[in-house]
């Protein structure tokens, strides 16, 4: 795949009213899931341990209209380079933003605990369109034309990156400006890189990062998520504020790691169908004792 093929594939998607764009991820989802079926059985297993209050029927319906919103994810991302920042503006409702700027009165930046719910990736994207100077932790997309394009998206919107490894002082800096700093927490982490914190009842490797930035920064944490709703368009979201943790010891880290996957799994439950449970969050397990 190349980079003049994706700027086509965005060109003609946005062709499409968003009405259209939308029923094509839609297909795109049900192709993803039901005839790729792309880790569906992932799906299936941790919904099934995760809800297992939820009825067979139920989770069917969680994990069909999971990938239908992954579809969707993946239409509208192709489409951002040629909307207008008007139609972004239609299409996305602002739910508590008003504590990011109560925070950033503080003048020691912001630190936002997210996770991978609704359309996540435009959620940070957009973020300085909105008057949020934003820098966000990623990885190298291993197909280096997807890569590119895609980095290249998120800086004509403003965002800034920086990558997993060696980030914590570019992100130290970031606050230091006053600015944003984004983390995604719902990620698995390898055992000499994370902590284990529980999620959905069962150890998840998590990395520490945020609570660390948080105690040494001075910087609250604000929840925020993007939610799909069901007309289509998004909610962003902004839960209760979290304090900085008031030292860096092990225990303390903990328990605010602890804190955030707590935020995380709450937002998930109200939302099942929103997450990416296809994700093999809990991979890395525990060391034997």
């Amino acid at each position: 795949m190349t980079v003049a093929l994706l700027n086509f594939v965005s060109w003609i998607f946005s062709l499409l009213s968003p009405r259209s764009a939308l029923a094509v991820g839609r297909g795109l989802g049900w192709i993803y899931g039901s005839v790729i079926r792309y880790h569906r059985r992932d799906a299936f297993e941790a919904l099934e341990r995760s809800l297992p209050e939820k009825s067979a029927a139920e989770r069917r319906g969680i994990v069909h209209r999971m990938y239908a919103n992954l579809g969707m994810n993946v239409v509208e991302t192709a489409r951002l380079p040629r909307v207008t920042e008007e139609h972004l503006r239609d299409t996305i409702d602002w739910d508590g933003d008003h504590q990011a700027m109560e925070i950033l009165a503080a003048g020691k930046g912001l630190l936002v605990l997210s996770a991978h719910t609704g359309n996540f990736d435009i959620l940070c994207t957009i973020a300085p369109r909105f008057n949020y100077p934003t820098t966000i932790i990623t990885k190298r997309i291993k197909n280096k034309a997807v890569n590119d394009y895609w980095m290249a998206t998120r800086a004509r919107f403003g965002l800034k990156f920086v990558p997993a490894h060696n980030s914590y002082r570019p992100c130290l800096s970031a606050l230091r400006k006053n600015e944003v700093v984004a983390f995604i927490l719902d990620q698995n982490m390898i055992r000499d890189e994370g902590i284990f914190v529980d999620f959905f009842g069962r150890p998840a490797c998590t990395t520490p990062g945020l609570a660390y930035m948080s105690a040494q920064s001075g910087a609250a944490v604000l929840p925020v998520f993007m939610i799909r709703k069901p007309d289509g368009r998004h909610l962003v979201k902004a839960c209760t504020p979290i304090a900085p943790p008031p030292d860096r010891k092990p225990e303390t880290i903990a328990a605010y790691t602890q804190r955030y996957t707590k935020v995380i799994e709450d937002v998930i439950r109200a939302n099942p169908d929103q997450w990416i449970w296809l994700h093999r969050r809990w991979r890395t397990t525990p060391p034997a004792p």
